[in-house]
This record gives C-alpha cells, sequence and structure tokens, in this order.
C-alpha cells in the first residue's frame, strides 16, 4: 500500500548506503590488499556481486513481508520459531557484535596513527574502549543526538571518500593494478569474501518498509541502487590505493591502510583528512550498530528465542541488550585482531544471507520471486564461505577456531536456552 507521505527511493537508498559505508570500507580495505595484491579491485567486485544476488531475496521478501524485524522476521516466517531459525537469529546478533569490535577497532587503529609507535598499541586499545562506552552511554540517555546527525555524516564521509578517488585517479599507475599483479584465483576470492562484511548493512533498508511511500515499486530499486553504487565507489577506492601506493606499504599499514594511501596525492594533509572521516564514520557507526543491536536482542526476545529479561524496556529503552552488547563488543575488540574480527563477520553474514536466500526460495510464491535468482544467491554465498573457511584452515588454522566457537556458540546458547524453557514457546508478533 502507498504512503503518499513516507520515504522515497532516493532516501530509502540512503539509509542503504550509509550502513554499507559505515567503518567497513576503512577498516578491511589493507586485509583485502594483503590477500588479493593488486586484485583488490577485483575482490571487491566479487564480494558486491554476492551481495547484489542476495539483495533480490531481501527486496522480494521486504514487498511482501514488510516488517521493522527484517531479517529476524523473514527467517521465521519462513523457517517457523523452531532451534534453526532461532541458531540463525542468535548468529545475527553475534555478527552485529562482531561488526561492532570491527568500528571499534578501526577507529583505535585510525586515532592510535598519529601516536608514536611506541605508543600506538596503547592508544588504540584505549580509544576504542573509550569510543565504546562513551557511546554506550550516549545510547542510555540520549540516542537521538548522533542520529539526528546521522545524514550529514554519511554525507560528510562520502564527499571525502569521493574527493580522494577523484585526487588520487590521476595518480593510478596502471601497471599496479594489471592482472599480473593479481594473486591467485583462490586469493582473490578470498580477498572478496574476508571484506564481504564491508557490505553488511544494505539490509537496514527492509526495517524502513512500512515508511515507504509505495514499498512495491521503491523498495527494489533502493536495494539495487544503493548496493551498485558501493559497489562502483569500493573498487575505484580500492583501485586508486593499490594503483598509488606500493603493496608493501599497505600491507605494512593495513590497519589504517585508507589514509596512508591519501598520502602521495594529497601529503599529510590529505592523511589527516581521511583518518579524520574514518574516525567520524567508525564512531557512527558504532552507534547506529550498537542502537540496532540493541534493539535486535529485544526483536529475538519477543520471539521466544532469547531470555525474556532483554524484552525488558528500561527508561523505555532495551538496556539489558545494550549492555550485554557493548561487554561482549569491549572484550572482542581488545582480545581478538583485525584478520579474526573480519573473518567471524564475513563468515556469519555468508551464512545469514544464505539463509535469506533459501528464505525466499521457500516464499518464492508468496514474494512472486524468480527462485532460480535465490537459488544461485544460496550457491554465491555457500561457495564464497567455503572458499573463506577452505583459505583460512590452509594458512592459519588457529582462526579457523574462533570462526567454530561462534558458530558453535549461537547454536548452544539456542539450544540451551529451549532446554531450559522447556518446549511449548510463544511466538510472538514481530
Amino acid at each position: 500500500m502507498a504512503n503518499k507521505s513516507g520515504m522515497g527511493v532516493l532516501s530509502l537508498a540512503a539509509i542503504g548506503i550509509g550502513g554499507m559505508v559505515g567503518g567497513g570500507i576503512f577498516a578491511v580495505l589493507g586485509l583485502s590488499v594483503q590477500l588479493a595484491q593488486g586484485g583488490a579491485p577485483v575482490a571487491f567486485l566479487l564480494g558486491g556481486v554476492v551481495t547484489l544476488l542476495t539483495a533480490y531475496a531481501y527486496a522480494r521478501l521486504t514487498v511482501s513481508l514488510p516488517s521493522r524485524g527484517g531479517t529476524v522476521a523473514f527467517l521465521n516466517a519462513a523457517f517457523g520459531s523452531g532451534l534453526f531459525s532461532g541458531t540463525l537469529n542468535i548468529l545475527l546478533w553475534i555478527s552485529y557484535i562482531v561488526m561492532l569490535a570491527l568500528y571499534a577497532s578501526a577507529f583505535g587503529s585510525y586515532g592510535a596513527s598519529f601516536f608514536s609507535p611506541a605508543r600506538a598499541t596503547l592508544a588504540k586499545h584505549l580509544l576504542l574502549s573509550g569510543a565504546v562506552l562513551a557511546i554506550t552511554v550516549l545510547n542510555a540517555l540520549r540516542a537521538d543526538l548522533i542520529g539526528r546527525a546521522e545524514d550529514f555524516i554519511v554525507a560528510i564521509k562520502l564527499l571525502i571518500l569521493l574527493a580522494f578517488v577523484a585526487i588520487g585517479f590521476t595518480q593510478v599507475h596502471a601497471s599496479a593494478v594489471a592482472p599480473s599483479t593479481w594473486a591467485s584465483p583462490l586469493g582473490l576470492v578470498s580477498g572478496g569474501m574476508i571484506i564481504f562484511l564491508a557490505y553488511e548493512g544494505f539490509e537496514l533498508i527492509a526495517n524502513a518498509a512500512e515508511d515507504a511511500a509505495n514499498p512495491a515499486r521503491d523498495m527494489p530499486r533502493a536495494f539495487f541502487g544503493s548496493v551498485i553504487f558501493v559497489i562502483a565507489l569500493y573498487v575505484l577506492v580500492a583501485t586508486v590505493t593499490v594503483g598509488s601506493l606500493p603493496v608493501a606499504k599497505i600491507v605494512a599499514a593495513r590497519d589504517y591502510a585508507l589514509a596512508e594511501a591519501a598520502r602521495p596525492t594529497m601529503g599529510q594533509a590529505g592523511f589527516a583528512l581521511i583518518a579524520f572521516a574514518a574516525l567520524l564514520s567508525t564512531a557512527s557507526a558504532i552507534n547506529a550498530t550498537l542502537y540496532g543491536a540493541a534493539r535486535l536482542s529485544f526483536t529475538i526476545a519477543k520471539s521466544g528465542e532469547l531470555p525474556a529479561v532483554l524484552e525488558k524496556n528500561v527508561w523505555h529503552k532495551p538496556l539489558e541488550g545494550l549492555l550485554v552488547t557493548s561487554v561482549a563488543t569491549l572484550l572482542l575488540a581488545n582480545l581478538f585482531d583485525l584478520t579474526s574480527i573480519s573473518l567471524m563477520g564475513s563468515a556469519g553474514f555468508l551464512l545469514l544471507f544464505a539463509a535469506v536466500n533459501l528464505a525466499n526460495v521457500k516464499l518464492a510464491a508468496r514474494t512472486k520471486s524468480r527462485a532460480w535468482i535465490s537459488w544461485l544467491g544460496l550457491a554465491a554465498c555457500a561457495a564464497a564461505f567455503v572458499v573463506l573457511v577452505g583459505h583460512v584452515v590452509a594458512t592459519d588454522p588457529v582462526k579457523a577456531t574462533t570462526l567454530a566457537a561462534m558458530l558453535g556458540l549461537s547454536f548452544l546458547v539456542e539450544a540451551a536456552y529451549r532446554a531450559v524453557r522447556g518446549k511449548g514457546i510463544h511466538v510472538h508478533q514481530v
């Protein structure tokens, strides 16, 4: 049903663009270059193609099942409120916590780049912890403060990134991005999939379905338009980075690679400008993701898949979920390195997006979808997950255990809660 006073396609697309161009590109660009070498632009393109296929499932599900519950609502509609969907919903919450840890780690790394090497490590941990704690307090007291400035923040970081591309493109050396500089095909795919979480955020458009002026027309355009725009932006940013700075320097500064890539063409001022954009972007991403993750725990609890204490509101806010999410974020960001965090986040979202594609296949008649597109999306997500895990197992088996622990924890939390609660779960409307 059309809502004349609702959001148009540009406003909806802005939600997706703001969600994707959060802190991800600032955090994982160096990691992608480390794996894909001069083929980093191709790696980002591969990740974008998988995202675009999944965007089709989200677009069709959103139009047919408009709900602020988003992914949780889609999974429950397709698979019911059982152990399978419950495990996936817990995985979604944990994956958001991983995203928070990634943003916090990036905030700390870019902030620490202004300190001497001797003080950088301590500065990173102090800065990332301070950011999480400060934004937690802000969410508990006045969650609307940063939210009101979010459109302005998105515009600023997009302008800075576009300026980086426009200025830096004049200095790109074609030989630096030639196929001879690319990693092996497996390295390209691995490089694209370990940074897959840089595309996480487009699905937030689904949460605005009830506010859309013309959902049937505007939601698909917003999903596809936002993803295509971000694919182009990421490929251009990666091209400028590897085309203007030696791979060895990018890898050496991988935690703040984008700022380092601005130095050859923009000097120290460019480094500072990109670092400022990274701090602004990651802070706003922490705020938006923390706000959403706390409410996600509230939604999952209402579905009967988490303890009811997370369903309670204090001062009209789900504070229990907020505090649990913040503590988990602090532990993860301070105890794990960037590679482990990126691996857990990307693998988690690949599995979740595979499940959403499967949900659209199962509901194809209801969503009026071409099931083969979602079958293709499911196959792409599953294949990407297998390649990513295979690469990690072959190169660093210890890091593979962190992924196994995350997946196992999702299942065990849900299974244990259901065992304690017993059979006969009452499902609330999400």
